[in-house]
């Protein structure tokens, strides 16, 4: 499979997609764990088909510490007693805010988020999401390939 447009013609086209793209993301950094941005980035680009970004992120989230055995049931997250009540918080939510064109009710999730975070903390989860799945629809619309072998 080929690109229908390359990341590097893309961004020589537009680059303030991805600067923008970025500062977005570094909203995030004060409250929001590295290691669960991965898990959210990573969970959110496994709803949306992403192959490129799921490649991106696992890799970011091993290199930051996040063990294999976790990134492999991160897809069964309910099921699994490896994540703690507030990752559960923040999957629920980047679940529920990345599906709300077919699930436009979001009030569980967003009850359960905010327990565990403050509104500050949450609002910066938020901007994770939306960063994540911008990412996710510019990788999937162009046909972005991931690197593996």
């Amino acid at each position: 499979m080929t690109a229908r447009i390359a990341p590097n013609e893309l961004f020589a086209h537009c680059p303030r997609i991805s600067e923008h793209l970025i500062e977005l993301g570094k909203t995030s950094n004060d409250n929001v764990p590295a290691r669960l941005r991965h898990l959210v980035k990573l969970r959110v680009s496994q709803l949306n088909h992403c192959g490129f970004c799921q490649v991106m992120h696992a890799s970011e989230a091993r290199a930051d510490g996040e063990t294999q055995p976790r990134l492999d049931v991160l897809p069964a997250w309910r099921e699994a007693p490896c994540f703690t009540t507030q990752e559960q918080a923040a999957l629920a939510w980047a679940e529920a805010v990345t599906m709300i064109a077919t699930q436009p009710d979001v009030s569980d999730a967003f009850a359960q988020a905010a327990e565990q975070f403050s509104n500050q903390a949450l609002i910066e989860l938020t901007t994770v999401i939306l960063e994540i799945n911008s990412w996710n629809r510019i990788a999937v619309s162009f046909n972005f390939t991931p690197e593996v072998e």
